[in-house]
């Protein structure tokens, strides 16, 4: 499968590239800095000033290829979701697209947040993730999501269906395909690919959506963990990014905020501006 990493020096990304694009055109100055990296994206903050010498800072996350292209949009598409319903929990997104003067390489632009790098404090934290789910509705009552998202470099299954059991079947199939193909012939995990489906997925969730019981679809961050999350240091509100979203059961993020309940400390604040 076609690696999303960058294998371009950052250098490349400057003003004049960044002036192209529609969003930014009628800025009057435009300043570019590097602001970090993963395997398959690497990150810029963007200062513009506009005609009226007002300055505004923007978060760019640029990746390659086909796949880089794809991640990018699912995390635009999944960020708007969210935003639309609780604006204040995620980045306000900006756009999306492909650079004109760059080949196969493509961006994501949201707000730029200024975040302390420390877990939420968790009342508030659960009660922003159980609102997202209570009031989204799925827009056909379909479990999936329209677009492919991606956690990290890996695509998700988000075909629609009709029934909570289907969607998780399929992205469990989904995932053990991923898993093959990178990593090569694996016995125990086919056999155990097997009986999850016909055995341990159809007794835990069957009953879910049988004998008059039916499980919501709700849209879900889809990737949400503590890497996810952060405060927002303007306003000391919780704050979520890199979604991977989808209509699913409402429980699919329950993880993290088990986690975040069950901690003791809260770690000492230190600031990281960054945003997604």
């Amino acid at each position: 499968m076609e690696s999303t990493a960058t294998k371009f020096d950052d250098a490349v990304i400057n003003a004049d590239v960044i002036s192209g694009i529609g969003f930014f055109r009628d800025s009057t100055q435009v300043e570019v800095e590097a602001h970090g990296s993963s395997a398959w994206a690497r990150s810029f903050r963007i200062r513009v000033q506009d005609t009226n010498e007002d300055t505004a800072d923007y978060f760019m996350k640029v990746s390659l290829g086909h796949h880089g292209r794809e991640a990018l949009k699912g995390e635009y598409e999944s960020t708007l979701a969210i935003h639309s319903i609780q604006s204040e929990f995620i980045p306000k997104p900006i756009a999306h697209g492909s650079f004109d003067k760059i080949p196969d390489t493509h961006y994501y632009i949201c707000k730029f947040y200024e975040l302390l790098e420390e877990l939420p404090e968790p009342p508030e934290f659960c009660e922003r993730v159980a609102a997202l789910h209570s009031n989204s509705t799925s827009p056909n009552g379909k479990f999936g999501f329209h677009v492919v998202t991606y956690n990290g470099d890996l695509p998700q299954e988000n075909g629609y269906t009709d029934t909570w059991e289907e969607c998780f079947t399929n992205g469990f199939h989904h995932m053990i395909k991923l898993n093959l193909e990178r990593g090569g012939p694996w016995k125990e995990i086919e056999t155990l690919q097997s009986d999850m489906v016909l055995k341990v997925i159809p007794r835990l969730l069957r009953p879910l959506e049988t004998n008059g019981r039916s499980v919501k679809p709700s849209l879900v961050h889809g990737d949400l963990w503590c890497g996810n999350t952060a405060v927002d240091t303007a306003t000391d509100l919780p704050l979520i990014y890199d979604p991977s979203s989808f209509y699913a059961h409402n429980e699919c993020n329950e993880n993290l905020c088990d986690y975040i309940q069950s901690r003791i400390l809260i770690p000492s604040r230190r600031v990281r501006k960054l945003a997604a």
